[in-house]
């Protein structure tokens, strides 16, 4: 009878094929410490092509916070600085897809790192920095060459600055995601400069009905708009109209009315309070 084959005896490249899907805590916690050749598997770069943080809880008494501090016996208190640099030197350049989390999260030196670390990045999620770091945001991302995706949180005050790094650096960019209050100009920039956009997303943001029409008719490119719960236009004949000639496939508009319970119907609101309703 023949002898039953081992999990530690398949091929690097089946172990390798499996771990590539694998999560982060698995990766970390789980896998490198079943066998040798498992550990061994586990350092192959495409593991780490898809680095998804957000998700992991990394407060200070969380499972992976003790866990990955034991297991490698670091010295002084877990950070998620630290977690981040031990995935992305495991990737060696090779990631292309980083989602990082909203909270307890990526400082501006975390966002730079990555930056530097990470040049075959086609997927970007990124959170809020501090007011003060956004000006630093463009010249990040910019670095980004094979850039496809881009989803954040609040519209950086930099959003010019930003728009204009994509439109150089950027030009393979298609999907944009994020929310805040958009004038003129920020559509403008939108419309002219990043034309290859196929899907565009500003759920809860403040967004003029004339806004959202220079949009329709501006993004030549656009398959996908999706603007739920925002606050300046309801969905009218004319607003159809333009969705259906622009050729837009997939528009999704639920929650949007065009002003608040309060009655606000201004630009001038914080974007985090256009967020909140």
């Amino acid at each position: 009878m023949e002898e039953e084959r081992r999990w530690e005896d398949m091929d690097t490249d089946c172990l390798v094929n499996i771990f590539r899907r694998l999560g982060l805590e698995d990766l970390t916690l789980a896998v490198p410490f079943v066998c040798r050749s498992w550990y061994r598997a586990s350092l192959d770069p495409t593991c780490w092509r898809v680095l998804k943080f957000r998700g992991l809880d990394f407060m200070p008494w969380s499972n992976l916070s003790k866990e990955f501090s034991n297991r490698y016996g670091l010295p002084g208190r877990f950070s998620f600085s630290g977690f981040l640099k031990f995935c992305v030197a495991r990737s060696h350049g090779e990631s292309i897809e980083v989602e990082l989390p909203l909270l307890f999260g990526a400082t501006l030196n975390d966002l730079t790192y990555i930056s530097l670390e990470c040049p075959k990045l086609k997927k970007a999620v990124l959170p809020n920095l501090q007011t003060e770091d956004e000006p630093h945001l463009p010249e990040i991302i910019g670095r980004w060459h094979e850039l496809e995706q881009l989803e954040m949180e609040c519209k950086p005050s930099s959003f010019q600055e930003l728009v204009d790094q994509l439109r150089q650096n950027c030009t393979k960019l298609i999907s944009l995601k994020l929310y805040g209050s958009f004038k003129n100009d920020d559509v403008s920039a939108t419309v002219s400069k990043l034309p290859k956009l196929k899907r565009l997303c500003l759920s809860k943001s403040y967004l003029p009905k004339d806004k959202l029409l220079a949009i329709l008719t501006g993004c030549k490119c656009l398959h996908e708009l999706i603007v739920k719960d925002c606050v300046g236009f309801e969905v009218d004949e004319e607003v159809s109209k333009r969705v259906l000639s622009a050729g837009i496939k997939i528009f999704e508009h639920e929650g949007s009315k065009l002003v608040d319970e309060f009655g606000y119907e201004t630009d001038e609101c914080d974007p985090l309070y256009v967020h909140a309703i």
